[in-house]
């Protein structure tokens, strides 16, 4: 079966990859949904408790907007849409970023006025086959179950991101680790209140809600600077992407180009490539070359989904134009 993000074709890896990171949301989704209700069942009045509750209600997230984002880039682009539908994995990661941030920031408030107030969150008992339990117990031993799978989730969902240039996967894998670490917390938190530390709930709750806050930050940064056209980087925002160095020097190499330089443009999955071309003196390219060179640059990635060569007498700025004419008045 051929597999498409819009109008490119995926290569079997990473078709392969795709297939298997929809089944990981999906099964994310189930784990997500029986970690939330076991968490609400036992949270009582624990701020960790409840701020592990949102965490997980967030960590819906990430995955619903994947699902739907890839369901929305696989439309062919239109002349309304005449970029295509990529932009979408952007709009999720911005969406999600977003709901990161905010909840994030009011749990740090609500903590810290758990902190401030001095507030001592009772932790009860509850009846067990006739024999009373405290419910501080429950609340560890659940948090503990929701440990082992998100570190799991989280290093298949990291490789598969990596393979699919996806950065709503990524930040899911990023989430799940925020998840699994929540866990830990909120068993300190809770423990902490059966030693006689009131304070430690309060403070697993800001732990929990910084870790937020953090994820939320660096997610709204990626979504805003990619939605503006930055330049194109790795999945992990780490470094830029070398697949535009490597246009330019494929373009570099032809026998026809003095220099090159390219603009990259993510759009979610693919990249929009506008490369610019100085022929060398006296020579003019041909329409058989230019789409040569075009069909040579695609084949470099199959991301570089659409590019544009454009022939000129001097490389812009923002390409390298301005290191050119430096470099040539320190040769004169």
């Amino acid at each position: 079966m051929t597999t498409h993000f819009g109008r490119t074709e995926l290569p079997p890896a990473q078709a392969s990859a795709l297939r298997r990171a929809i089944r990981f949301e999906w099964y994310t989704l189930i784990f997500l949904a029986i970690a939330i209700t076991l968490v609400f069942l036992v949270m009582g009045s624990s701020q960790a408790m409840k701020a592990a509750w949102i965490e997980d209600l967030l960590s819906l997230a990430p995955p619903i907007a994947f699902l739907v984002a890839v369901r929305i880039v696989n439309k062919r682009p239109t002349e309304k849409y005449p970029y295509g539908f990529h932009r979408s994995v952007g709009v999720a990661h911005l969406v999600a970023g977003v709901a990161l941030f905010a909840m994030g920031a009011f749990l740090i408030i609500d903590s810290l006025s758990g902190l401030i107030t001095a507030e001592h969150p009772p932790i009860g008992t509850i009846v067990l086959l006739g024999h009373p339990v405290w419910l501080g117990w429950l609340m560890m031993i659940v948090m503990a179950l929701t440990i082992p799978l998100p570190i799991y989730f989280g290093r298949v969902k990291m490789r598969l991101a990596r393979e699919l240039h996806d950065k709503v996967l990524y930040a899911d894998a990023d989430m799940n680790k925020a998840d699994w670490m929540t866990a830990v917390g909120s068993i300190v938190g809770v423990a902490g209140i059966g030693i006689g530390l009131w304070w430690a709930d309060a403070a697993a709750a800001l732990f929990i809600a910084a870790s937020i806050v953090w994820d939320g930050m660096k997610n709204l940064r990626a979504a805003i600077t990619d939605l503006m056209d930055t330049r194109a980087t790795t999945f992990d925002d780490g470094e830029p992407h070398p697949v535009s160095q490597q246009i330019d020097d494929y373009l570099r190499d032809l026998p026809w180009v003095e220099e090159a330089g390219s603009r990259v443009r993510d759009q979610g999955h693919v990249f929009h490539v506008e490369s610019f071309v100085v022929p060398r003196l006296g020579e003019s390219p041909t329409v058989r070359q230019l789409m040569e060179a075009r069909d040579g640059c695609i084949e470099l990635d199959w991301k570089v989904e659409d590019i544009v060569l454009v022939p000129i007498d001097e490389l812009p700025e923002e390409v390298g134009g301005a290191r050119d004419t430096r470099q040539s008045e320190r040769n004169e």
